[in-house]
């Protein structure tokens, strides 16, 4: 595991919500624990090279592409953003048999609900705090969200 691997094991982890992970291999170890601010490293061991390393020769560089760059992205600057209230995991529904709370172009008032978040093993339904019609759901069911994560775009009525 190189440094690189491991930068992005940490990056993971913090995204993820896990407070601890430990990884173990024959000659390698790590522990990686978050806490609320950063994600730290607490122990990592790694063998000296015993076989001689061969230099690699860089590859020569990549032609670069002439397609057209892609289109600017929509303005959502007329629309409001329904963001987490919490960390936790997101879901567009009571159960998996259930069905959506709210989906794209969908109508929402104060009051009515628009996702769950579980966090330790509590189900926390997630009210809304403005009028509107639904019109982009920016996270994927069933995936971890930070605090004031942007979970909705609703275009006011």
């Amino acid at each position: 595991m190189d440094i690189k691997q491991i930068q992005d094991l940490i990056r993971f982890v913090s995204k993820s919500g896990v407070n601890e992970v430990s990884i173990e291999q024959k000659d390698f170890k790590i522990t990686i624990k978050t806490s609320e601010v950063q994600p730290t490293v607490v122990h990592a061991t790694i063998p000296a090279v015993t076989q001689p390393v061969t230099p690699v020769l860089p590859a020569a560089p990549a032609p670069t592409p002439t397609e057209p760059a892609a289109p600017a992205a929509p303005d959502t600057s007329k629309y409001i953003t329904v963001k987490s209230p919490m960390i936790g995991t997101f879901y567009r529904s009571a159960g998996p048999d259930k069905p959506m709370f709210v989906n794209v172009g969908d109508e929402i008032k104060p009051g009515s609900v628009v996702c769950i978040i579980e966090a330790m093993k509590l189900f926390n339904e997630i009210e809304s705090e403005v009028s509107g019609r639904v019109v982009k759901v920016l996270v994927d069911n069933a995936s971890p969200v930070e605090y004031d994560q942007p979970l909705f775009l609703v275009e006011p009525v």
